[in-house]
């Protein structure tokens, strides 16, 4: 009987699920070389090529897709063991900042994974403020921070471009009125963004409401008393992007950056870190995963 190299399984399993092999030597800690040699010898063993090369892309072969499921049972089977019967699994708490309205997609995918590789591990999630997420992280009260930002700090690293949509009531009208009714809590980043933007263009505008609520300024525009900006694809459920027709001047982009992984002081931080990092760019690709990667490693 021969006996498959599990520590080879796992490596194989994090380039498919990191999208690379340099990706998944970070993950591992281990370098690249040594992650291409596992490949290597796993694919010796069965005599089996799982990984095939596109281009500068990475794809897995027919093989490799139907391996990377037992892999990923196996890997997951042998870490509960070791959890269980050895006591010896990842403990602790990670705090993690994030803006209210960047908590889904990416960010609730990204909980779900990180729960099934440290399943010991509490993830303390608060959504706030841009501002005050970092004025949270300078006093030591994250480990990470998610942020919405016209630009980086130097600390910081870009994840995600998004552009920022016009969203009211459906079939609301009140985008149509002047002065322009805006809702914006008093700390949203937003806010001074859209201001200067109906200022340069000549639109005359006005405040709804002053509020510090979010729950408040949904309220608001959901009963079509006001409009506001948000990242595309984040519209409430009973909101909906304006259709105006040029009557609204464009936004322009907002960048999605993260901060505290270059001062990550543990193992647990930075995967969470990198699987923030995987979310993003599978969302930039439409969502795409495996079998198509992004590197050739």
């Amino acid at each position: 009987m021969r006996n498959l190299d599990l520590t080879a399984l796992r490596s194989f399993v994090a380039i498919a699920e990191t999208g690379g092999v340099t990706r998944a030597a970070g993950l591992l800690n281990l370098t690249q070389s040594a992650v291409s040699m596992q490949i290597k010898r796993l694919e010796e063993s069965l005599d089996l090529k799982v990984l095939e090369r596109a281009g500068r892309q990475v794809v897995l072969s027919p093989a490799g897709e139907q391996l990377l499921t037992y892999a990923r049972r196996m890997v997951a089977l042998n870490d509960e063991i070791m959890i269980k019967m050895t006591d010896k699994g990842f403990e602790g708490e990670v705090s993690l900042g994030v803006p209210h309205d960047i908590v889904y997609p990416v960010v609730s995918k990204v909980l779900q994974q990180f729960r099934t590789q440290f399943p010991r591990v509490q993830v303390n999630l608060r959504a706030s403020f841009t501002r005050q997420l970092k004025e949270g992280l300078t006093r030591g009260e994250y480990d990470l921070i998610l942020t919405t930002e016209e630009g980086v700090m130097p600390e910081g690293e870009t994840l995600s471009m998004a552009r920022l949509s016009w969203t009211g009531a459906e079939s609301g009208t009140v985008w149509r009125s002047r002065p322009l009714k805006l809702g914006f809590s008093r700390h949203c980043m937003f806010r001074p963004l859209v201001q200067k933007v109906l200022d340069r263009e000549g639109i005359d505008w006005e405040m709804a409401t002053e509020t510090d609520s979010d729950r408040t300024i949904e309220a608001v525009i959901g009963a079509d008393l006001a409009v506001c900006v948000v990242i595309e694809g984040t519209e409430p459920p009973h909101m909906a992007a304006i259709q105006h027709g040029g009557a609204l001047p464009e936004m322009p982009h907002s960048l999605i950056n993260m901060y505290g992984a270059g001062q990550a002081q543990s193992q647990v931080v930075s995967a969470l870190a990198e699987l923030l990092r995987q979310g993003y760019s599978d969302l930039k690709s439409g969502g795409r995963t495996t079998p198509l990667l992004r590197e050739a490693g």
